[in-house]
């Protein structure tokens, strides 16, 4: 179990470095984004299926982050039809 913690935390902290460094796409950031919202999953399902919890906050988790991309997806189409282009630097013209 506590090698599988730092597996997660590995996979956790490579999506974060990625959304730290890599800004010039929004959806590159998305991405790495959902890689760490996925890196999550995994971690509180393995925790929850150890521990024998019940799994409706998997249900709950899941919903959470299915919003989260399709409200990333909605703003990438938005910036692409308002300015052309998906660079995070150009996001001023949404405003």
């Amino acid at each position: 179990m506590n090698l599988m913690f730092i597996y997660f935390m590995l996979f956790f902290l490579s999506g974060l470095y990625v959304f730290l460094s890599v800004r010039s796409h929004l959806l590159l950031v998305l991405l790495s984004l959902e890689y760490m919202v996925l890196s999550l999953f995994f971690l509180i399902f393995f925790v929850f299926s150890y521990n024998g919890f019940t799994m409706i906050f998997m249900i709950i988790y899941l919903v959470f982050s299915v919003c989260e991309g399709v409200l990333g997806l909605s703003i990438l189409v938005s910036m692409i039809r308002f300015s052309g282009n998906d660079y995070v630097f150009s996001s001023f013209i949404l405003c």
